[in-house]
């Protein structure tokens, strides 16, 4: 059974079970107040990923149970279109080039979708398990996690597949590091991030992470040289150093966590799990302090934030609905 997503893991079963004593320990209350609630399309059925683009106000959601792409305006707070995306898991826009990238895991395909028509301009296969994308800015490549396969699959600009790495275990979450050039991806079952040379398709380092177990979420903080690292397997937070290339601390989070969101202005880092549980942290020198951590709904494993506004959209199954949110304090 796959781990990420959507399918009951074994291991998940007595986390969901045991949420609510969790959080009767006394975590704080999130540092967030809800602004909006609003209906989405496509029945009431597992979200994955989310991304926004700022810029063009609209927020991408994929709809796995769906089989949707789902656009949102994010300024008139409405759904403006429908893309079908059978099975869809990831979703990312990249504004600069005004291209949307989603994987259609039922089809085993990445979509590259035109930001101004909404239509679906190529398809190009992408490995036995599609999950989450990466874009390289300087070199004009698309990194697609294979899940399952082990492997990043490459693909232009364009959408058109130019290759693969090989991770030598399964495919976690995948980030773009832009001041190395490197692509960072987590190998879930080996406990490490395999450091990427875009150039080459080459994995040229591996970084091992003690303390954590099943590595799958991942984010970055390339300007201040960090990285954090998400155990859904013992629901652990990871800070990696990326100066030193060594974690530098640990923090107890939500059970089983799945999606990480950034927001640069405010130094802000969101972390979703499948148990329903949001904590809220701030980086603070070269490190994170918890503000807060709560039970938010069922199943809000997934987080966006738009980092003109702050705002943070939470997709929930159901209804489903997308819940808005703004920092409180």
């Amino acid at each position: 059974m796959r781990r990420h997503g959507h399918y009951a893991s074994p291991r998940l079963r007595p986390l969901f079970a045991t949420a609510g004593a969790v959080l009767a320990l006394g975590a704080a209350a999130l540092p967030l107040k809800t602004v909006a609630t609003v209906r989405l399309p496509g029945g009431s059925s597992r979200l994955d990923y989310a991304s926004v683009d700022p810029g063009r106000h609209r927020l991408y959601l994929a709809h796995l149970g769906g089989g949707l792409v789902i656009v949102f305006d994010t300024k008139k707070r409405r759904v403006v279109r429908s893309i079908p995306a059978p099975g869809a898991h990831g979703v990312l826009s990249v504004p600069s080039i005004g291209r949307v990238y989603a994987t259609a895991t039922n089809d085993r395909q990445l979509l590259t979708i035109d930001e101004r028509t909404n239509r679906v301009v190529a398809r190009a296969p992408a490995g036995e398990y599609p999950d989450g994308i990466a874009y390289d800015s300087a070199d004009r490549r698309v990194f697609v996690s294979d899940e399952s396969g082990g492997a990043e699959i490459v693909f232009s600009a364009a959408g058109h597949r130019i290759g693969s790495v090989d991770l030598g275990g399964e495919a976690g979450n995948v980030q773009y590091d832009p001041v190395t050039r490197h692509v960072l991806a987590d190998v879930q079952t080996r406990n490490e991030v395999a450091v990427i040379n875009p150039r080459t398709k080459r994995v040229i380092r591996r970084i091992p992470l003690p303390g954590c177990d099943h590595n799958h979420g991942l984010n970055v903080d390339a300007p201040r040289r960090l990285a954090f690292v998400a155990c859904d397997g013992n629901s652990k937070l990871l800070t990696l150093d990326l100066r030193t290339m060594k974690v530098t601390a640990t923090a107890s989070i939500g059970g089983s966590p799945d999606v990480l969101a950034f927001d640069p202005g405010l130094r802000r880092l969101y972390v979703a799990a499948e148990t329903g549980e949001v904590a809220v942290f701030e980086e603070r020198g070269r490190g994170l302090k918890k503000l807060g951590e709560d039970l938010l709904a069922p199943e809000a494993h997934v987080v966006a934030v738009d980092p003109a506004t702050h705002l943070v959209y939470f997709p929930l199954p159901s209804g489903p609905t997308l819940r808005i949110m703004k920092p409180s304090r």
